[in-house]
């Protein structure tokens, strides 16, 4: 499969693992961007059924690759126990290995290492709108999402159709993550109605019809495939009873809207969710080229039902702050909680983000960005000032 784009991830000059969810691009980006390495693909049967009995294998494979080689690894997580191999092969030979996959979870569980450190960990997002150029329109993604796998289909909403079915048939019944496959079945389409949303997992349980501690394991494996994660609020100086629970976003607003088995036309409370998701996916993968930040969170008052900064980004001792909004017109009062943040010290920059097509700036110094801005800015590196 390939779309045509140019993706702006590097590999990195070490061995590295790439994780990404299906539909990624992950291999075809290894074979445009790592030339002359060799491939092996655990998903060919005939191979995974030899390297599961025997891992050492690889190194007869690998005979006469000198040092310094780079060999490509997809679906890794299938056979743990190759990153021995692999972990030999780096300190002895030399050799350099792109470890491609849609979950470090197996090999978590199978207790390993990870390679204590001798690659480093990158991830592959869906397509942005600087990759995507000329072609990239918002109401579409938003609809459909900018997965490559979706992106270059004949009919994108049939793809989407079945994505979550492949999704629970290879990833979670297939590795066997859940011993109850209808409760996650019925999890999927009610955490998907959260998305970008304040999850408590007490509640999600009611309405899941299932026990807590399930469904904290169920939100542990979509953070462990990258479909979701949770972003923690900022808590700086707050008492453990004062801690709010966290944020969570699908990685891509079509996987949600399939998830969620709510395909049709975007409606007007879609909106706002699927735009603030999309940036925040925009933040993370653009961060895989930059270091645009340590750690990011969203921010809020301490009074419920308070003002609110969507996201808050911590680099060494600086906060950059934005506020997303999908109205196409800027009004003064979608900055509240942009005024509001600027008392917490620190704060190197305020953006607000809008589907609109203006820059502006405001007397007190938010800025008002639309999103081919902030998407310009972020290719470049030059998110903070």
């Amino acid at each position: 499969m390939s779309t045509g784009y140019r993706r702006l991830l590097e590999p990195p000059a070490t061995s590295f693992f790439l994780f990404g969810v299906r539909g990624t691009g992950k291999s075809t980006w290894a074979r445009e961007k790592l030339k002359g390495a060799v491939h092996f693909d655990l998903l060919n049967e005939q191979l995974y059924q030899e390297w599961l009995v025997n891992p050492s294998l690889l190194a007869l494979e690998l005979a006469s690759r000198g040092p310094e080689s780079f060999v490509v690894i997809d679906e890794v997580q299938r056979i743990p126990a190759l990153l021995n191999e692999v972990h030999r092969l780096i300190e002895g030979r030399k050799l350099r290995f792109a470890l491609l996959g849609s979950s470090a979870r197996k090999l978590r569980v199978a207790g390993t290492n990870l390679l204590a450190g001798r690659a480093l960990r990158k991830a592959m997002y869906p397509l942005t709108p600087h990759e995507m150029g000329k072609d990239f329109d918002l109401a579409r993604t938003l609809s459909l999402g900018s997965l490559p796998l979706v992106v270059s289909a004949p009919d994108p909403r049939a793809t989407l159709e079945s994505y979550v079915h492949l999704y629970i048939r290879e990833e979670i019944q297939a590795e066997a993550a859940v011993r109850n496959l209808p409760g996650f079945v019925r999890f999927l389409p009610v955490a998907a109605l959260r998305h970008a949303q304040v999850v408590n997992i007490s509640g999600l349980a009611r309405d899941c019809g299932v026990a807590r501690t399930t469904v904290e394991g169920y939100v542990e494996i979509l953070e462990d495939t990258l479909i979701a994660q949770r972003l923690s609020a900022y808590e700086a100086r707050l008492r453990v009873r004062e801690r709010k629970h966290p944020k969570l976003y699908w990685v891509d607003p079509g996987v949600v809207r399939a998830a969620k088995r709510q395909l049709g036309p975007v409606s007007i409370e879609e909106r706002g969710p699927l735009f603030e998701g999309l940036v925040l996916s925009l933040l993370r993968a653009h961060s895989e080229r930059w270091r645009l930040f340590d750690e990011i969170f969203y921010w809020s008052t301490p009074a419920p039902g308070g003002l609110e900064v969507d996201f808050l980004l911590r680099r060494d001792n600086e906060l950059l702050a934005i506020e997303v909004k999908s109205a196409d017109r800027f009004q003064m009062g979608m900055a509240g909680g942009l005024k509001a943040i600027a008392e917490l010290p620190r704060v190197a920059r305020r953006i607000l983000v809008y589907t609109g097509e203006r820059s502006l700036k405001t007397d007190d110094g938010i800025e008002v960005w639309p999103l081919s801005r902030l998407d310009r800015e972020l290719a470049h590196g030059t998110l903070w000032p």
